[in-house]
């Protein structure tokens, strides 16, 4: 021990028996790994993401349930009404939501609102109707492939009017997260080819791909306008304003477009069940999604509900007996494991610009400092006596 203390004050290097000892062990290597999973799963298992992926299903659900029911009035009852349906939805928004703005008093009351907002309302009632009616109308024209592949247009559109109205600012992570909720997209539609589910190829591919598009696009519109209402504004002022002319844009379109249609429904108590169901759904979807939005964001509900197809192929399975493929499980895992990856880090905020205050004061500021520094001097009296002393006072 002596002579390895000695080795060690001369600057020698140490005996074997030493340099073996500072090798560090088995279970000291593995403490890396062990350690990084540990910060990981601290990071992923938390109530915040737990809530938003709670939060995100629900939203694919309501999703679901508006689609299958769709789909069951196509393939059964030869009912083809997405305006119809969409109209419902809106009525029973304007009954809720506008029927409460009406009763609010001050700022908040919907003649305020109206004489404040109403044209930025018309917009976004115009884009949330065309969006809806140009998605479903794309399915008469093309593939379900190329609806699903192109209706993922709207998430990067979603990202980029985020970044310049809402200001928000992603890091890498983000960007890696919706490669991997992409990658998923693109394994579910593998799984559709597999499964035999592409029967047709439309009749006009061309604006069956641009329908898709556009539509997608105006869903994001209405996504961060929906943020950032619901965010800077309330809830209730964003459903009642879309309810109310949404109402009124879908109801003059469905006298315009589907009058033809509605005339040749058989009505009995299954359609009409079915139309209840549909429109339960859609109304549950646009009085949730406000909430998610507001403790998330609309671009995390958008990646969150991709997994709605997935949940409709599920249903499939018994309702059309669909065929089922492993594939489909595996999108859904890739979907939810980019959803998380997106969630775990949140973005940020970008802050204005401030702008650059002068180096120097002008004339009417320093005349303003110099009164300042006058009012803060103590008062000084001096007064002279008879001798030769001053007596110097302060109050």
């Amino acid at each position: 021990m002596e002579e390895e203390a000695a080795a060690a004050a001369a600057g020698a290097p140490p005996s074997g028996d030493a340099a073996a000892g500072a090798e560090p062990s088995p279970g000291a290597a593995a403490a890396g790994p062990r350690r990084l999973l540990a910060l990981l799963g601290a990071k992923l298992c938390t109530w915040h993401i737990w809530k938003t992926i709670f939060l995100g299903q629900m939203l694919s659900l309501f999703i679901c349930g508006t689609a299958v029911t769709s789909q069951y009035l196509a393939e059964k009852y030869q009912v083809n009404t997405p305006m119809l349906q969409s109209f419902i939805n809106y009525s029973l928004l304007l009954l809720v939501y506008t029927t409460m703005l009406a009763f609010r008093t001050g700022s908040g009351s919907l003649w305020q609102i109206l004489k404040q907002r109403w044209w930025k309302y018309i917009f976004l009632g115009l884009a949330d109707v065309e969006a809806n009616y140009m998605i479903v109308k794309a399915y008469q024209y093309t593939t379900l492939t190329s609806v699903q592949l192109l209706d993922c247009f709207g998430i990067p559109v979603l990202m980029a009017l985020s970044w310049f109205i809402l200001r928000a600012r992603y890091r890498l992570i983000h960007f890696l997260a919706v490669a991997v909720c992409l990658l998923g997209v693109g394994t579910m539609v593998g799984a559709d080819i597999l499964a035999g589910r592409q029967d047709s190829e439309g009749s006009d591919v061309v604006i069956g791909d641009v329908l898709v598009l556009l539509g997608a696009s105006l869903y994001a519109i209405s996504n961060v306008s929906e943020e950032y209402i619901v965010k800077n504004l309330s809830r209730v002022e964003f459903l009642g304003m879309v309810g109310l002319f949404g109402t009124i844009i879908s109801g003059l379109q469905l006298a315009i477009v589907e009058h033809k249609e509605i005339m040749k429904i058989q009505w009995n108590w299954k359609v009409a069940l079915l139309f209840t169901a549909f429109a339960m759904c859609m109304f549950g979807l646009y009085s949730f999604m406000p909430v998610v939005i507001k403790v998330t964001s609309a671009t995390s509900v958008n990646l969150g509900i991709l997994t709605a197809d997935l949940y409709s192929l599920f249903f499939g399975l018994f309702l059309f007996y669909y065929k089922f493929s492993g594939l489909y499980i595996l999108s859904f895992v890739i979907i939810m494991v980019g959803f998380i990856l997106y969630c775990s880090t949140p973005t940020r905020t970008a802050e204005p610009t401030a702008l650059p205050q002068p180096s120097s004061a002008g004339l009417d500021n320093a005349a303003l400092k110099l009164e300042e520094s006058d009012s803060e001097t103590p008062a000084v009296a001096v007064q002279f006596t008879r001798g030769e002393t001053v007596v110097v006072s302060t109050d």
